[in-house]
């Protein structure tokens, strides 16, 4: 490097700028390949890959790693569950499976039942689903809520642009209007074309006269 700034100190001003613009390349490549090589020599906190610098990290690495969902398709479930529970078909099928549960822990020989008076296991069960039906029920009214707040703020852009337009349709038709006042309309031509003939008629008729 020494020897080519001697040289294009020898030289024109051009040559030595293009000599200094090649020596910050080389050095610029020589940095990038040391941080290259430190990266590839760094271990990664999680033994595995290491992921990309220019990307955030997702969550950070733990022992215990969760199972992951899909918070679309479980709220999606919610929504089917939820509305299953609000209809007549639920109410019948569950009141058939309490009539058929009582009858089958009354009526039938001792040795048959499984859930004697006063029906613990019946009060466990239906408490189970109310305490999952709840939730599944208010998540599906948020995810309804999620939706009619986006489509009332779709429809509040979509009035504005209504507004918006009819203001500028309601100017336009004014500057028409405006327009058309200062043109001549026939009636007008008509009545000036009328004075004018009135006009020469009188100046014949003093004409003549005279």
């Amino acid at each position: 490097m020494d020897a080519d700034r001697k040289r294009q100190g020898d030289g024109s001003p051009g040559q030595r700028i293009q000599g200094e613009l090649r020596e910050l390349r080389q050095l610029r490549e020589l940095r990038a390949r040391e941080q290259r090589g430190r990266r590839e020599e760094r271990p990664s906190p999680s033994g595995g890959p290491r992921s990309r610098l220019d990307q955030p990290r997702t969550g950070r690495p733990g022992l215990i790693r969760l199972p992951a969902w899909d918070p679309e398709a479980f709220g999606k479930l919610s929504e089917r569950i939820a509305r299953f529970l609000g209809t007549g078909r639920f109410i019948v099928w569950m009141t058939v499976v309490i009539i058929a549960w009582v009858v089958w822990n009354t009526l039938l020989p001792e040795s048959v039942r499984f859930d004697d008076y006063p029906f613990i296991f019946l009060t466990l069960m239906l408490s189970l689903q109310a305490s999952y039906a709840a939730p599944l029920i208010l998540l599906a009214q948020n995810r309804q809520d999620d939706r009619d707040r986006v489509n009332m703020e779709q429809d509040r852009a979509r009035s504005d642009r209504n507004i918006a337009d009819t203001e500028y349709l309601t100017r336009e038709v004014a500057a028409l209007r405006q327009g058309l006042g200062e043109v001549a309309t026939r009636d007008f031509v008509r009545s000036e074309l009328q004075s004018l003939l009135k006009e020469l008629d009188e100046r014949r008729e003093s004409a003549d006269t005279l």
